[in-house]
């Protein structure tokens, strides 16, 4: 039986999943961890780091499109070429991408709504009161959940619209012609995770009809929507808050670990972006937690359904949601850090490395071998320099930012 290609109407509303993907805990993290490395590193950064990430999208989508198989999953993959060894990295990986946005998506929301929406109450009973939220919306039905996605990706790209409009306006040169490419490192693990998309790459295949080239092409629909919405914003929060330590400085912010909306909001002094700012950053926190908690619970139902013959959901979202909370309660101020490992290391590791390694093992021609070296060099250089950033290699202070 002949099947129908898939539809342009189709091809753009995945595009705007993958965008809805895209646009999540990021994006709020984007200018603050780049901008002190400048806005033109930062958009080379943006630019290489999507196209290594597209470079593994098209692998793993590209496997996933030869299996055809309706539970495809990266552990399995990674087993097949890599064996027992590559599973478990592959396990380990996915829990710190998966636990270390999580999260960084609780200490998020509760600084936005106590610091951007001046809501008066403790950041512990806000992160309690949005676990208890979220954790009810997630024993919803797969369908029901999307609805919820569906509703808050729609919220958040208007409001991303309207306050990078209102920003724009008061950019700054001085402020984008700053430059100090020895602090770039800081700004890999939270580009690499404005990129990150993958793991619903397997649903995106099943509903393209597992056909290659449309995959791809839906795939650099995409990409390039999210590039250009990280690219704006990446504008506004360079170009309107000052490489300083005062409360709406870049500095300030890192040290403490804040949203751009934060700074931002505190920079232009309008009720209405002040509004908006908290909208977009409530919607985009909340779909990303949504979305990962989905990921992560389905990952917790096999490990479990292996180990104890049969699927318990209580026991699986325990597992998936407690440590994220216990973590959060313990640091609230986590919200960078917990990005950075996630993302330098986790998602570096699942989503790029390893996938360079398959492309390898695959590689037909001397052009591919070379193309599959140099990306397996760009991301075993990622998690490198992400290594010398957490073992205290980089002081960023006031008074000093270099590499000790």
């Amino acid at each position: 039986m002949q099947t129908v290609p898939p539809s342009v109407l189709k091809i753009i509303s995945i595009g705007f999943l993958i965008v809805g993907n895209l646009i999540g805990a990021g994006i709020l993290a984007l200018p603050i961890n780049t901008g002190l490395a400048g806005f033109v590193p930062s958009l080379i950064g943006l630019f290489v780091t999507s196209a290594a990430m597209y470079y593994s999208a098209v692998i793993l989508g590209g496997e996933a499109a030869r299996r055809q198989e309706e539970t495809f999953n990266y552990p399995s993959l990674y087993q097949t070429y890599l064996g027992t060894a590559g599973k478990w990295v592959a396990v380990a990986a996915n829990l710190v991408i998966l636990y270390g946005l999580l999260t960084a998506y609780l200490t998020g929301i509760t600084t936005i709504i106590t610091r951007l929406l001046a809501i008066q109450v403790s950041p512990s009973w806000l992160m309690l009161g949005f676990f208890a939220i979220t954790a009810l919306i997630s024993l919803a039905s797969v369908d029901t959940i999307m609805k919820y996605i569906s509703l808050l990706v729609v919220i958040k790209c208007a409001a991303f619209v309207v306050i990078a409009g209102m920003a724009g306006i008061h950019v700054r040169a001085e402020n984008l012609a700053h430059t100090n490419w020895s602090l770039f490192v800081c700004g890999i693990p939270i580009l690499v995770t404005a990129f990150h998309f993958h793991n619903i790459i397997p649903a995106i295949c099943r509903s393209l009809q597992w056909d290659q080239r449309v995959i791809n092409r839906t795939m650099l629909v995409g990409m390039v929507m999210g590039f250009l919405m990280n690219g704006t914003w990446l504008l506004v929060g360079i170009g309107v808050l000052p490489l300083d330590t005062s409360p709406i400085g870049l500095i300030n912010a890192f040290q403490k670990n804040l949203p751009a909306t934060v700074p931002l909001a505190e920079a232009i002094h309008s009720s209405t972006f002040l509004l908006l700012a908290g909208c977009f950053a409530v919607a985009a926190i909340t779909t990303a937690y949504l979305s990962n908690g989905m990921g992560l619970i389905g990952f917790m139902d096999d490990l479990i359904s292996h180990h104890l013959g049969r699927v318990n959901p209580l026991l699986s979202r325990a597992f998936s949601f407690g440590p994220p909370l216990l973590i959060a309660l313990v640091y609230p101020d986590i919200f960078l850090k917990a990005i950075d490992i996630a993302g330098g290391f986790g998602i570096v590791t699942l989503f790029g490395i390893l996938p360079c390694i398959i492309a390898l093992r695959n590689a037909r021609t001397p052009r591919q071998k070379k193309l599959g070296i140099a990306m397996l060099l760009l991301f075993c250089l990622f998690f490198l320099l992400e290594a010398g950033q957490e073992l205290g290699m980089l002081d960023i202070s006031a008074e000093i930012e270099h590499w000790k």
